[in-house]
């Protein structure tokens, strides 16, 4: 199984060597074990530092699942080399792209590791599930409604931005990743993934034409 990428915090700055072995500890004695039933301890040893270290450099077992689950999350935002979209080729391209960055980075066997705690954890540790969305989930939400809301903003699409966000989501995902949970499907390839982005933006700019060119779904 493999486990999140090492060497950096999630805001980008360089990680000491012995926060990156207790994250990489933490998330393998999470995924083999259950967060219910692995300790600080374990995790401590399993990182070749003492529980102090452990407590000084993260902090206590729901710090640690949240730092792993927040550098994954850190992955999942616009890549900042993508432009604002100031025109309707503009955005379709920055959709497609950041569609496809999404696919990629969510369907990493790592994300997917992380997908599958939570559900089997769903009952004796909530609070996974509960870091996932809030922390993990959130962060590609939150980068695909600014994106659209940037758009309405240059008056390229209709809709509240939430409600293209959601429909985009639906249209890029379908039913891949139950599929990929299940373990019944592979990680979509970089050109698949380009694919499906492709043709989710489309479908999307489709249903939220420009506000002068009306249309089914418009909103003020």
């Amino acid at each position: 199984m493999s486990t999140p990428d090492v060497g950096r915090a999630a805001d980008g700055s360089d990680e000491s060597p012995a926060r990156a072995r207790i994250l990489d500890a933490a998330f393998g004695a999470f995924s083999e074990s259950g967060y219910a039933a692995t300790t600080t301890l374990k995790i401590a040893t399993r990182a070749r530092v003492s529980k102090r270290e452990l407590y000084a450099l993260v902090g206590n077992k729901q710090q640690l699942l949240a730092a792993c689950i927040t550098r994954r999350a850190s992955r999942l935002g616009v890549p900042a080399h993508l432009p604002v979209p100031r025109d309707r080729r503009t955005l379709g391209q920055v959709l497609s792209e950041f569609g496809a960055h999404l696919l990629r980075e969510v369907s990493d066997p790592a994300t997917i590791a992380v997908f599958r705690l939570a559900i089997a954890e769903a009952e004796r540790a909530p609070e996974v599930a509960r870091a996932l969305d809030s922390i993990g989930r959130e962060a590609s939400r939150v980068a695909l409604r600014d994106l659209l809301a940037q758009a309405r903003s240059a008056g390229l699409v209709r809709g509240e931005p939430a409600e293209v966000a959601e429909h985009f989501a639906a249209l890029l995902w379908g039913s891949l990743l139950v599929s990929l949970l299940l373990g019944v499907a592979v990680r979509p390839s970089l050109s698949e993934s380009r694919r499906r982005a492709r043709v989710a933006t489309a479908a999307v700019l489709k249903l939220y034409p420009p506000p002068t060119t009306g249309g089914p779904t418009a909103s003020p």
